[in-house]
């Protein structure tokens, strides 16, 4: 199991993050004493960090400088404040990726695998979703049905992951657009349409015709039959 390390001063969003890794089978510690990051970290040994860059005490820049005196652990910032300036200094002090407040947790997981899928080895590990017999693997944006598997473009992973994460709701089509814009510079009503009809197509090549289904004026929704 995959652990975890949150380095949040949001209960709220910690809490979260926490409860949405272990439903994807890894192990979330949410940061208990401020001043005792980088010794909490040493303790845990965690496989990638999460954190903040306003935190109590000491910021999250400094805290990356120390981590990265001692290991290559990745981390992840997450941050509201993330005009270009904050970006550049959080990859300057050796963080791996940036993610801006407030963020789909579908996104956060998919870049969390990402790097712990290049980080590690994943040989041992696979972290499937599945609904109505179709089974999604995060680690390689595969998708496999009797017997059969094939290879999804990003966006098509994105929008699947998000519907699957969510089956048998109705994801509105601005959720899944935010999805969308986490990798792409702008996506509009157009580009989802055109996506989800590509994403459609897909399955549909596979045997999984009208597993996504339109509600009208409302978004999409994925039924686990």
């Amino acid at each position: 199991m995959y652990r975890i390390y949150i380095v949040e001063d949001d209960t709220g969003i910690a809490d979260g993050i926490a409860s949405c890794l272990g439903s994807w089978g890894m192990e979330g510690r949410v940061v208990s004493d401020f001043r005792r990051v980088l010794e909490e970290a040493d303790e845990y040994g965690p496989h990638l960090i999460i954190m903040d860059i306003t935190l109590p005490y000491m910021g999250g820049y400094h805290w990356c400088q120390e981590i990265r005196k001692k290991s290559n652990v990745p981390i992840i910032f997450i941050s509201s404040a993330s005009d270009n300036m904050n970006i550049i200094m959080a990859m300057n002090m050796g963080a791996d990726d940036f993610i801006a407040k407030p963020f789909d947790q579908s996104v956060l997981i998919a870049k969390v695998s990402a790097l712990l899928r290049r980080a590690y080895d994943f040989t041992q590990a696979s972290n499937t979703l599945d609904a109505a017999g179709a089974v999604l693997d995060i680690n390689t944006n595969k998708l496999s049905y009797n017997g059969t598997e094939v290879d999804l473009s990003r966006n098509e992973y994105l929008i699947l992951l998000t519907l699957m994460q969510n089956k048998n709701k109705v994801v509105s089509r601005e959720k899944l657009m935010e999805a969308l814009w986490e990798t792409d510079c702008y996506v509009d009503e157009n580009t989802l349409t055109v996506n989800v009809g590509r994403l459609r197509k897909t399955l549909e090549s596979v045997g999984l015709k009208d597993l996504i289904r339109t509600k009208f004026g409302v978004g999409y929704i994925l039924e686990d039959q």
